[in-house]
């Protein structure tokens, strides 16, 4: 019984305090000075990371809860065979070129479709390695000419060689 009288002093000074920050907030918000109207010019082009400083990236596809799709181009501004298709995020640097994640679809419900390419900079080429149906993905190793990925997709897991 002693105690209501504490727990209500408290609830009101919460609710007070509440109510002043509130209020603070009001009074900082109107004295804010107002954008001026112009156009402003953002890029959305951020380099990708892991790909040597060589190529940029501009997000296409969010998938909740999972990778993101991009576009590509090359950072020097060539223009490249890059830029008809689809990327994840996903960059490997091997002696050839760059290992990338090019998506065959931009329907969710289709995805993971995925195909493993190699980029070679200089020839301006992308050649498919293999598929891969699964989001978690990674180059495991790099050997003589062969290339070891490995995958799980929730419930199993794999392994493919590429022979480069």
């Amino acid at each position: 019984m002693l105690s209501y009288p504490i727990l209500a002093s408290f609830g009101l000074l919460f609710i007070g305090l509440t109510f002043l920050f509130s209020k603070l907030s009001q009074l900082l918000t109107r004295l804010k000075p107002e954008r001026k109207n112009g156009m402003v010019v953002q890029t959305n082009w951020e380099t990708l990371p892991n790909s040597n400083d060589l190529l940029e990236a501009k997000v296409e596809k969010q998938i909740l809860f999972g990778p993101v799709g991009a576009r590509l181009r090359r950072k020097d501004g060539v223009p490249s065979v890059l830029e008809e298709f689809v990327f994840g995020k996903k960059v490997s640097i091997v002696q050839e070129g760059l290992v990338l994640e090019k998506w065959n679809t931009l329907d969710a419900t289709e995805l993971p479709d995925f195909d493993i390419c190699l980029y070679d900079p200089e020839l301006d080429k992308i050649r498919v390695l293999t598929q891969i149906s699964s989001f978690d993905w990674h180059l495991a190793e790099v050997q003589d000419k062969k290339l070891v990925f490995k995958w799980f997709d929730g419930t199993q897991g794999g392994e493919q060689v590429v022979q480069l």
